[in-house]
């Protein structure tokens, strides 16, 4: 799938409930301060940020497949030699050196192959390193997705939104546990959690956070009319079902 194009400065003005989720994966990273962490998707920086206050004296390589999200990351960041920011796309990730843990947050749902991607990260940990993250799970947004499907057959937005075009991949956890191991980790441990959220401009938040994707493919005379479409048709006031798939595993050492 193409890299999503992010509105990195409308991303970053919105509520940010993938800051919470953020906080609640970096509390479970094992850190002494000084190890370099790969942040798998850095997005804006925020968490990245955050990440960098437990390594006074580590390093965080941040990679995001858009350039608008890197662009931005650099600029809330500014010039801290600890960290190293750069675009990339994960499914190719090669990293000069192994890192001593990799910290993912609301990511991993935008790549489809979960395979090569789990071979990819488990290639960048050092032996023994640690796997931490989290992202869309079984049951995301359902009732959204529900909305998506039923305007597929809507004659305005069908020729654009091909259903076999797959957006997101909303993994479960047995799937997960399975495609973890295979790729060779050790002390796996996945799960679902539920987390809704309210936003305050629903309008704005389905557009920048939910479907930048959507809005891609759509001519821009049709956004409006598509976002009419969806507000339409979910309940007011409009709370999006997130349900988080959490990750922790290991490189065996």
């Amino acid at each position: 799938m193409t890299a999503v194009e992010w509105d990195a400065h409308s991303y970053d003005e919105l509520e940010k409930p993938q800051e919470e989720w953020g906080r609640a994966v970096l509390e479970r990273l094992e850190l002494s301060g000084g190890e370099t962490v790969l942040d798998a998707g850095c997005g804006t920086g925020a968490i990245t940020a955050l990440l960098l206050e437990r390594l006074p004296n580590g390093h965080v390589i941040g990679i995001d497949a858009s350039a608008a999200m890197i662009e931005k990351a650099t600029e809330a960041i500014g010039s801290d030699p600890r960290v190293e920011l750069g675009v990339g796309d994960l499914l190719g990730l090669d990293l000069e050196e192994a890192v001593d843990a990799i910290f993912s947050n609301a990511t991993f749902h935008w790549i489809l192959n979960h395979d090569l991607l789990f071979q990819r990260l488990f290639a960048a940990l050092r032996f023994g390193g640690q796997l931490e993250a989290q992202c869309g799970g079984a049951g995301n947004i359902s009732e959204i997705k529900a909305v998506l499907d039923s305007l597929a057959g809507d004659e305005r937005f069908s020729p654009y939104l091909r259903p076999e075009q797959q957006t997101w991949n909303y993994a479960s956890v047995g799937d997960t546990e399975l495609r973890l191991r295979r790729a060779g980790f050790e002390e796996v441990r996945v799960w679902l959690k539920p987390w809704p959220v309210t936003p305050r401009d629903p309008r704005a938040f389905l557009a920048t956070v939910i479907l930048p994707w959507h809005l891609k493919r759509l001519p821009e005379d049709l956004h409006d009319e598509f976002l009419d479409a969806i507000l339409g048709t979910v309940p007011r006031p409009l709370e999006v079902g997130y349900v988080r798939l959490n990750i922790s595993a290991r490189r065996p050492g």
